[in-house]
């Protein structure tokens, strides 16, 4: 292994940890020598996450601790019982996001058209996938800051942080318009924010020697229905949605000194889907 990519004596904290990729991110980070901190609110997700990957990679590399992003109380809470523990967070990668996920039947409703979508909801995802990023990017930023050591802070975005949805992939047959499932605003304003954030961050606390860059992954086959997958598919140059695993090696990259003068960026991983 290239020395840059080595992350032994390393610790990331990772948010959403319950999650689709949550596993994968923490795969990357445990592959190259680091340990990981597996953070959610979901506790039964959580286990069941860290029991996987102590199999896989030992018990000392990995932790789990009951997070919530959206309460600064819980956010500083975590901190201070890492502190007492010893464990020094020098990455962060911020993951935790709601979805709203097409499967084969659909589970997007009316509700998610702008003119009906709710301030209640509104306010609910902002606060998961973007005030969450910056509280702990505030939190344990300032730790690293503090350290002398700096750090990394991983902000993961998506492909709509650069492109708008297609709203053509939610159409279902026989709906009247006004009645047509769509992917919420809040994704898109949510992951375009967290790029805005990500620059904010590199250039606030880079004299800290701390960097901070995006990832922006496309879709994830992930049992989607046939007609929404091949909608997408058709828009993707590579003809294929992505595997779980595939954004595992850019996690390795972006959280390593193998990256150390990349600072302020989104790194764009969807199959060409963003530039055709």
């Amino acid at each position: 292994m290239n020395v840059k990519y080595d992350l032994s004596g390393k610790t990331a904290l990772l948010t959403g940890a319950a999650g689709l990729l949550g596993g994968e991110h923490a795969r990357g980070i445990l592959q190259h020598g680091g340990a990981i901190v597996l953070t959610d609110v979901d506790q039964t997700g959580l286990e069941k996450q860290r029991t996987k990957l102590v199999k896989e990679f030992g018990q000392g590399k990995v932790t789990a601790l009951i997070m919530d992003v959206t309460n600064e109380v819980s956010i500083n809470r975590a901190a201070e019982d890492l502190i007492t523990a010893g464990t020094h967070i020098s990455i962060l990668i911020n993951n935790a996001a709601i979805d709203p996920k097409v499967n084969g039947k659909n589970t997007l409703g009316e509700e998610s058209r702008l003119e009906n979508f709710s301030l209640e909801q509104w306010n609910l995802e902002l606060a998961v996938g973007l005030t969450g990023a910056f509280l702990c990017s505030k939190v344990f930023g300032t730790l690293m800051a503090a350290s002398a050591k700096g750090g990394v802070i991983l902000n993961i975005a998506s492909d709509l942080s650069v492109i708008s949805p297609d709203q053509r992939l939610y159409l279902v047959e026989g709906l009247m318009p006004d009645l047509q499932p769509v992917k919420p605003i809040t994704y898109s304003a949510i992951k375009s924010g967290i790029v805005g954030l990500t620059r904010y961050i590199a250039t606030y606390w880079a004299d800290k020697n701390i960097r901070c860059n995006s990832l922006s992954p496309g879709g994830v086959e992930n049992g989607q229905g046939q007609d929404f997958t091949r909608k997408l598919i058709s828009r993707i140059p590579q003809g294929r949605m992505a595997t779980t695993d595939e954004y595992r090696a850019a996690i390795q990259f972006l959280c390593s000194d193998a990256s150390q003068y990349m600072n302020g960026q989104n790194i764009v991983i969807d199959g060409g889907r963003s530039v055709w």
